[in-house]
């Protein structure tokens, strides 16, 4: 296999493993955060809730992905 067919395959491999990985979090779960590695949230015109990804390092040094609730970033960029 080349190189063009292995990369975006590793891509998808590893992007299903982190969605399988993902923990709905809950008020008061502990997180043990040691390094916060990328923040997602869903691109909107609307203020309104929406569900965002925390993708993190545990002092452990494993890599885990909570899914929380907050504001979109439209609402606190309107001023």
């Amino acid at each position: 296999m080349t190189l063009r067919t292995l990369l975006p395959l590793a891509l998808l491999l590893a992007g299903a493993a982190q969605a399988q990985t993902t923990t709905v979090y809950q008020y008061g779960m502990p997180l043990d955060v040691a390094r916060v590695v990328q923040l997602d949230e869903p691109a909107t015109e609307v203020c309104d809730v929406v569900k965002a990804y925390m993708t993190y390092v545990d002092s452990a040094g494993r890599q885990h992905t909570v899914q929380y609730l907050k504001l979109a970033k439209v609402c606190t960029d309107r001023g």
